[in-house]
């Protein structure tokens, strides 16, 4: 796979995956804010520019989403990133329950919308399941 390295901080990891059109994020630790917002539009521009339709997001070290960014990301992030295409998302479950509770939320309300997703415990499954699709 060609991985392509986007951002590498202590809080996020973003990559794409030119040769299979993915997106892919692996957050380390708790990130909020403009952090948060930063990293998710970089991630819907490279959806954008390259017709991509799939993200992995490994959440698994996801302790929770603040309020102010999944209102953020319900209003902003979201309305631009189906409308750059996506459509498949692999998501590796955070360990902590907070954090499930807040991405099973997410995935409910962005499936009516049409995002078809999934979760995983294993990345390398995650990936397997989003080459598998379209």
């Amino acid at each position: 796979m060609l991985k392509e390295t986007v951002i590498d901080n202590e809080y996020v990891a973003l990559w794409y995956y030119s040769d299979k059109k993915i997106v892919h994020h692996r957050i380390k630790k708790f990130i909020f804010g403009e952090t948060f917002h930063e990293f998710l539009l970089a991630g819907t521009e490279l959806l954008r520019k390259n017709k991509a339709k799939k993200w992995l997001s490994d959440d698994l070290d996801c302790p929770v989403l603040r309020k102010e960014d999944t209102e953020w990301g319900d209003a902003n992030w979201f309305p631009q990133t189906a409308k750059a295409g996506w459509k498949y998302w692999a998501i590796v479950r955070p360990k902590k329950i907070l954090g499930q509770m807040s991405i099973e939320k997410l995935v409910e309300k962005y499936s009516e919308s049409g995002i078809i997703a999934k979760f995983f415990t294993d990345p390398d499954e995650a990936m397997k399941w989003l080459e598998s699709q379209d």
